[in-house]
């Protein structure tokens, strides 16, 4: 019982550990939010006198007419919420064709959309802007510099891994539940939006995370298609306007940094419980 106890505490005082280390850099990033930019450079390390310069940064950043943070602050949101809507209705739907159409085709489909997650995006960032412009000459549809296509690209690269959650989860739903509906006369539509969409709510909460943190933070995506300077522009661009070649406010970069963290990290909070359970349904077979 000493024992057990004793390998109890120390696993405690391990994982006390592990998270003060990975808090470290959060909590040095709200210190020095809360520091002009001669006190970051010089005393970094040191606790902050005046905690309300947090809220005067904050009011400077909100108000600035370069980083433009609300229309930022709004293209983010409205960019991840419609991304996250397009992956998710697309990737479900093909991943539960993909499992029911059980044949040498959609086993060598899915395959490819596994082995796309495995491809680095330096290697597709250049023919991806070549397509676009191609796109633009030939139809007309622009699609660099507008919030649209970077949706379109969200699309893209999200599908792969979204569609091997989905495929993985489906595949723990019986089958007969398809076909008592089937035989109670519903439609192809209606037995997925029907029987399997409800079910699918713990791994389209995991879908919707996993994809959702990766768009709000991501910052090579949106520069390459919006560029800088553009009217259409995600928080990560509106940040890195704080710094220069020869000169950079960290007091601003640093609270505005903490201004684009906090909506993830409360969306994150909300919705953590259900990204275990999803993971552990998808991969029961």
């Amino acid at each position: 019982m000493i024992i057990k106890n004793r390998k109890l505490f120390g696993l405690e005082l391990i994982t006390i550990l592990v998270f003060l280390v990975f808090m470290f850099p959060f909590m040095v990033l709200i210190m020095n939010s809360a520091k002009d930019a001669f006190s970051i450079t010089q005393y970094p390390m040191a606790w902050p006198e005046n905690w309300s310069m947090i809220f005067s940064n904050m009011k400077i950043i909100w108000t600035s007419p370069n980083i433009r943070y609300p229309s930022s602050f709004m293209y983010s949101v409205s960019i991840t919420v419609i991304s996250l809507l397009v992956i998710t209705f697309f990737s479900s739907q093909a991943a539960w064709v993909l499992v029911r159409n059980n044949t040498k085709t959609s086993k060598f489909i899915f395959l490819m959309f596994v082995a796309a997650m495995v491809i680095p995006f330096q290697i597709v960032m250049f023919p991806l802007l070549s397509w676009y412009r191609t796109i633009y000459e030939v139809t007309g549809i622009k699609l660099l510099r507008t919030q649209w296509g970077l949706i379109l690209a969200y699309l893209g690269f999200g599908v792969s891994l979204s569609i091997f959650l989905f495929h993985g989860f489906i595949k723990s739903i019986p089958y007969e539940l398809e076909e008592a509906a089937t035989i109670d006369g519903c439609r192809k539509h209606e037995v997925f939006y029907r029987i399997i969409s409800p079910l699918l709510k713990p791994i389209h909460a995991t879908v919707l995370i996993l994809n959702g943190i990766w768009i709000w933070n991501d910052y090579l995506l949106p520069l390459l298609i919006l560029g800088k300077g553009n009217k259409v522009q995600t928080l990560p661009l509106a940040v890195a306007t704080f710094a220069g070649a020869y000169v950079k406010q960290w007091d601003l970069i640093l609270t505005a940094i903490l201004m684009a963290i906090i909506p993830i990290i409360v969306f994150f909070l909300f919705a953590q419980r259900f990204i275990i359970k999803g993971m552990v349904a998808g991969s029961i077979k």
